[in-house]
């Protein structure tokens, strides 16, 4: 089973991720960051991933630490739950609509951080969620999964929905990455042997 637990203890925050890349979008939050958790429940759900999160931080500041740290937590559980990556697809993508709102999100699960956040929020906030920390949030979860990550919001007004369609399809995305390609099995995909 491609499944790992991570916790994650600072000064700022303590969050533990724990995650079954194998599951059925099974979820389970508890943050103190209510939009994030329901981003978060959209990459569960579309990803067919399941998803364990628990994060205290120093919200009477603001969300930005226990984002961030819930990002990079959930990057090294990503990391730790595909192994060596033998037998997976290893590339992703997915376009995914909310009404008006279109993104696609284009992932490598290539042992190289990167990313790419081409978002354009028509606001700052969703309720009380300064949306700067979307890209926060894939910073460190791209940094500490190792993956490039290619995330462009196409178009969209509505701010919760060009913020749901990045998550959307990001769980997307994902779950054809880490799928297992019965035509690879045993080998790594990379011309180098290892990723």
């Amino acid at each position: 089973m491609r499944q790992a637990e991570i916790t994650r203890n600072t000064l700022e925050t303590q969050v533990t991720v724990r995650l079954n890349l194998d599951g059925t979008g099974q979820r389970q939050f508890d943050t103190g960051v209510p939009f994030l958790e329901h981003m978060l429940e959209q990459v569960a759900r579309h990803g067919l991933i399941d998803l364990d999160i628990a994060a205290r931080g120093d919200l009477h500041i603001d969300a930005h630490h226990t984002v961030e740290d819930i990002g990079i937590t959930l990057g090294q559980a990503l990391s730790r739950a595909l192994g060596d990556k033998q037998g997976i697809r290893r590339y992703g993508h997915a376009y995914v609509p909310l009404d008006e709102a279109l993104s696609r999100v284009v992932i490598d699960l290539s042992g190289r951080p990167e990313l790419v956040f081409n978002v354009s929020f028509t606001r700052s906030t969703v309720g009380v969620f300064d949306v700067d920390l979307v890209r926060e949030f894939f910073q460190g979860l791209s940094n500490h999964a190792a993956i490039t990550l290619h995330i462009d919001n196409l178009r969209g007004e509505n701010t919760h929905h060009q913020a749901e369609t990045v998550f959307k399809a990001f769980g997307r995305a994902l779950r054809m990455a880490v799928e297992a390609d019965p035509r690879a099995a045993g080998s790594v995909p990379s011309t180098k042997g290892a990723l």
